[in-house]
């Protein structure tokens, strides 16, 4: 198997409550192998014409290619944003096994 496939997604959510759902949501379905909630961060954006400044939490899933998709649909069914940030970056190297879990993590069940 191509070792280019697994994926890390960078997601933001407004607060831990609703980032620790999501990740629970993802996992469970076996759209993400894993999820880090990352502490609260500001963040400071451009939002429809304003500087916007927020605390929010960063989520680091990890899932593969093939998984991409659902995982996307996933988050922006249950997302409390209008624009929520999915931004997925190929992980280009990383120790064997894990990569191998991550994969074994996200397979469909049959």
């Amino acid at each position: 198997m191509p070792r280019m496939d697994v994926r890390l997604v960078f997601c933001t959510c407004p607060d831990h409550d609703s980032a620790q759902a999501l990740a629970h949501h993802l996992v469970a379905r076996r759209l993400a192998a894993c999820v880090n909630l990352l502490p609260p961060m500001q963040s400071v954006y451009g939002w429809q014409g304003q500087i916007e400044q927020a605390e929010e939490v960063q989520l680091l899933i990890k899932t593969c290619a093939d998984r991409l998709e659902a995982l996307q649909a996933a988050i922006l069914e249950r997302h409390p944003y209008e624009l929520p940030e999915i931004v997925a970056i190929s992980a280009s190297a990383g120790l064997p096994a894990y990569l191998d879990w991550i994969r074994a993590q996200t397979r469909e069940e049959t």
